[in-house]
């Protein structure tokens, strides 16, 4: 892994979003997955990425 947050890959945060979700932490997951979507060329694929990691705050529902 580099220290330097520019060499990262889309794939490196994708890895990332799969290791936070394991994790139980949809929050972070989310965040890493939008990256990886971002640096994916294909719009096709950025969309999945997307799909397979949505933002938990507008899919959370509240109980009381």
């Amino acid at each position: 892994m580099t220290s330097d947050p520019a060499d990262l890959t889309a794939a490196d945060y994708l890895d990332g979003a799969r290791e936070m979700a394991a994790a139980d932490r949809p929050f972070l997951a989310h965040l890493l997955a939008e990256e990886a979507a971002q640096r994916t060329a294909d719009p096709a694929i950025a969309a999945g990425i997307r799909a397979s990691f949505p933002d938990p705050t507008t899919t959370r529902e509240e109980t009381d």
